[in-house]
């Protein structure tokens, strides 16, 4: 059985998002992951990594629907759209980029980079 391409890899990080299956993520990052997550922190590690999947200042799964998928060697770029709900604000819609970067095929980095929609709560 061969292993899964960066591809699937990263639509498997997606999939274990959607569900809210932190296991699932975390089976897909190095043990010494970095979380970019522009503009607002970086993690570092899986513990802080997983701790970031469940932040308290949102609320259940988000919807995430990746449009467009790029790949060069070690480095998967993603773009697309979802839906979440932040606590005490309610819905918001936003885009985001996503580039993960490879090593021992699995994902080291992922770099987010996520813009509030108009019409989400939290961009009024």
């Amino acid at each position: 059985m061969q292993p899964p391409t960066q591809r699937e890899l990263v639509a498997e990080y997606f999939a274990g998002f959607r569900a809210g299956d932190h296991p699932r993520i975390l089976a897909t990052l190095t043990d010494d992951v970095e979380w970019v997550i522009h503009g607002h922190r970086t993690t570092r590690g899986k513990k802080e990594f997983d701790a970031e999947i469940e932040n308290p200042a949102f609320s259940g799964s988000p919807s995430l629907d990746v449009q467009r998928v790029f790949e060069d060697g070690p480095v998967v770029v993603t773009t697309g759209e979802g839906a979440g709900v932040i606590v005490g604000q309610g819905p918001f819609r936003f885009a985001f980029n996503d580039l993960f970067t490879f090593r021992d095929s699995l994902i080291a980095r992922v770099d987010s980079y996520v813009v509030a929609l108009p019409g989400s709560d939290s961009s009024s």
